[in-house]
C-alpha cells in the first residue's frame, strides 16, 4: 500500500468524517507493507499486512470469496481489452492520480496503473489478499463503506452486482471533474448516480459512466 495513499482513508467504523493514522512497523520504496491504521476518534485499529489493508468496521469475520477472483497475474493478457477499455473510460491522462477498482474490476488495476505515470490503483476485494504485490497497485478490503473522505479519488470503477450502497460510495468519493465506471449496470444505476449529483455520460449494455462536474 502507498504511504500516500493514508493521507486519503477514512475510518469505516466513523465515517469520511475522521482519518485514519499510521504506525508502520515496515516500509519499502514508499509502500507500506506491515502496519496498523488507526482512528483517533473511536480507537479502533485497522492492520496492514503484506501489504494489504483490512478496512472493514467490526464485527470483523473471516474473509470470505470476492468478485475479483485469483491474482491475474498469472495470465496478464487475459483481461488486457476490458482493462483498456475501462482505463479509456475513467479518462485520467495523467498522474498524480488515485483510482479506485472495486469489486471484479480490480483486476484490472494493474494495467490501468501502468497505463497512466504516477497514477495508484486501489485494488478493493477481499480476494486481492492473496495476490501477489503489483506496482502502482495498492490492495485492500473494505466495509461497510469505502474507506476515502468525500470527493477526493480521479477515479472510481466499481461493480454494479455490490449494490446501490456501494455505487452511491463511488459517487461520494470521487472528486470534482472525475468519473465513475459501473459495469455489471443495472436499471437503478443511472438515477442512483444521478440522484448523487453526477451527469450520465454514456449508458450502454452493462457500463454506465457518469462524472461529477
Amino acid at each position: 500500500m502507498h504511504v500516500l495513499l493514508t493521507d486519503r482513508l477514512a475510518c469505516p467504523r466513523c465515517g469520511p468524517e475522521f482519518g485514519l493514522i499510521l504506525l508502520a512497523d515496515r516500509m519499502a520504496d514508499r509502500r507500506v507493507y506491515e502496519g496498523t491504521l488507526g482512528c483517533p476518534n473511536c480507537r479502533d485499529r485497522f492492520p496492514v499486512r503484506d501489504a494489504f489493508a483490512d478496512l472493514r468496521a467490526p464485527p470483523r469475520q473471516a474473509l470470505g470469496t470476492g468478485l475479483a477472483g485469483p491474482d491475474p497475474a498469472g495470465d496478464p493478457d487475459a483481461d488486457a481489452t476490458e482493462a483498456d477499455r475501462v482505463g479509456a473510460l475513467l479518462g485520467v491522462a495523467r498522474g498524480p492520480a488515485t483510482v479506485a477498482l472495486v469489486g471484479a474490476p480490480a483486476r484490472f488495476a494493474a494495467r490501468v496503473a501502468a497505463a497512466v505515470e504516477d497514477l495508484e490503483a486501489v485494488a478493493i476485494d477481499p480476494d486481492v489478499v492473496t495476490w501477489a504485490d503489483a506496482t502502482g497497485v495498492s490492495r485492500l478490503v473494505a466495509w461497510p463503506m469505502l474507506p476515502f473522505f468525500t470527493r477526493v479519488l480521479r477515479g472510481v470503477v466499481v461493480d454494479g452486482r455490490l449494490g446501490p450502497e456501494w455505487v452511491g460510495e463511488a459517487a461520494r468519493v470521487v472528486a470534482p471533474l472525475s468519473r465513475v465506471v459501473v459495469v455489471r449496470s443495472a436499471d437503478w444505476v443511472a438515477e442512483t448516480l444521478r440522484e448523487r449529483g453526477l451527469t450520465v455520460l454514456a449508458s450502454e449494455g452493462e457500463t454506465v459512466v457518469a462524472a461529477r462536474g
